[in-house]
């Protein structure tokens, strides 16, 4: 380590979901599943652990499955064809309400998050007692805090690459994919931020990173934002 690193504390955070679906808003009338899910699900899952809107400030993380399928499941759309509650609500199945649909899901969901200490240590205290029920996507999709411990995140140029999310230009490794996703979301849902993102489905080796940090198990972290 050269005196020109940087350290930066950390909470490093691990959860497991037995069942999660993500699905791709940007594929609207389709059940198209994501692989990983999005950063502002993960701020939506934390803001549950501490009653507030808009958690966390900048935060690492890293994702992966053991598994997946496709089940069918009903849906019941919506009406919004006016402000008369009377009106509003289901749409009759003579209207082509209610049907069923493909949805995608992954079983045995790893969720790994990092956050820098001030963040961090509000953050893991409230996962003891959360305000809300912790939620990995969908309402029923039930996430499990597993261990939550500090660590030294530290400027590199190289790491384990794994299944972290990391920016575009974050690194080289030949194994990862493209994906745009929610980045964060308004607390009245208006509201989108969309940001591109790698991410690798096979676990990826030690590789040339920029603009990352590097934790004590080796495992490469860039700080995202919202």
């Amino acid at each position: 380590m050269s005196d020109a690193d940087e350290l930066l504390p950390a909470w490093r955070m691990e959860f497991f979901a037995p069942v999660a679906s993500f699905r791709d808003p940007l594929f609207p009338g389709l059940c198209r599943g994501l692989p990983v899910p999005p950063p502002s699900t993960v701020r939506g899952l934390l803001s549950a652990a501490t009653g507030r809107d808009g958690e966390p400030g900048p935060f690492g993380m890293a994702a992966w499955s053991e598994g997946g399928g496709v089940d069918a499941e009903t849906y019941h759309p919506i009406a919004a064809n006016g402000t008369n509650p009377a009106v509003a609500g289901r749409v009759r199945a003579v209207k082509g309400g209610t049907t069923v649909r493909d949805r995608a899901f992954l079983t045995g969901v790893h969720l790994t998050v990092w956050l820098p200490d001030a963040d961090g240590e509000r953050i893991q205290r409230s996962l003891c007692r959360p305000v809300y029920p912790l939620r990995l996507g969908r309402s029923q999709d039930i996430v499990h805090p597993i261990s939550r411990r500090l660590t030294t995140l530290r400027t590199c140029r190289a790491a384990r690459v794994g299944h972290a999310l990391a920016p575009p230009h974050g690194h080289d490794a030949p194994m990862a994919s493209a994906f745009r996703l929610a980045a964060s979301v308004s607390s009245d849902r208006l509201h989108t931020v969309w940001r591109d993102y790698l991410w690798c489905d096979v676990f990826a080796g030690e590789y040339p990173v920029r603009d990352a940090y590097r934790d004590d198990e080796g495992q490469a972290v860039w700080l995202l934002t919202g």
